[in-house]
């Protein structure tokens, strides 16, 4: 019970950030960049793999944000609206129909992680990252997205614009290709 609570009240912080926001607050839309950017910069990286290129989505991202904010709806998971925003910008920045399949193996540690964690966890780590360099990206993207990124089956689904079930399938596949390679 208790975590659904924090669940709640994450979101209920969120919903008032937001609204705070799309009334003109500045101090909310500067706490918005800051709470996000970081995680939504990773994001955008690990699809596109072009830091000019991320950082001209984001700023068309939150420059947008802030002109059209009188006209925005609410939502109850801002990280959700812009991981969902951030990729649409990527994609009409890159003209990506479609991502190459293994041009971009995914990152999921920092160095500062890597050095806390100890040796054997390294080693596992790294093992594990080369191993889903060798998944498709949409299956990277789904791995990253759920267990990194700890999103939902439905938020996945509408992130990717595809059915909850491909996500859950490519999850399937990814999930068994990597133990195979392991």
């Amino acid at each position: 019970m208790a975590g659904s609570e924090n669940i709640n009240q994450v979101t209920n912080e969120e919903r008032e950030l937001w609204n705070a926001f799309r009334k003109g607050n500045e101090q909310a839309f500067s706490d918005i960049y800051h709470q996000f950017s970081g995680t939504l910069y990773n994001y955008g990286y690990h699809l596109a793999a072009d830091a000019a290129l991320v950082q001209d989505a984001m700023q068309d991202l939150f420059s947008d944000l802030w002109r059209t904010r009188k006209n925005l709806s609410e939502t109850t998971s801002v990280k959700y609206y812009l991981f969902r925003s951030l990729r649409r910008k990527l994609h009409r920045l890159s003209d990506i129909k479609q991502l190459p399949e293994d041009l971009y193996p995914l990152q999921t540690e920092s160095a500062e992680t890597l050095r806390i964690q100890g040796e054997e966890d390294i080693l596992q780590r790294q093992h594990l990252q080369r191993l889903m360099g060798l998944l498709p990206a949409r299956q990277q993207e789904v791995i990253r997205l759920r267990f990194y990124d700890n999103f939902s089956w439905e938020e996945i689904a509408g992130i990717l614009q595809i059915n909850e079930q491909s996500v859950r399938n490519l999850v399937q596949r990814a999930v068994v290709k990597l133990r195979e390679l392991w």
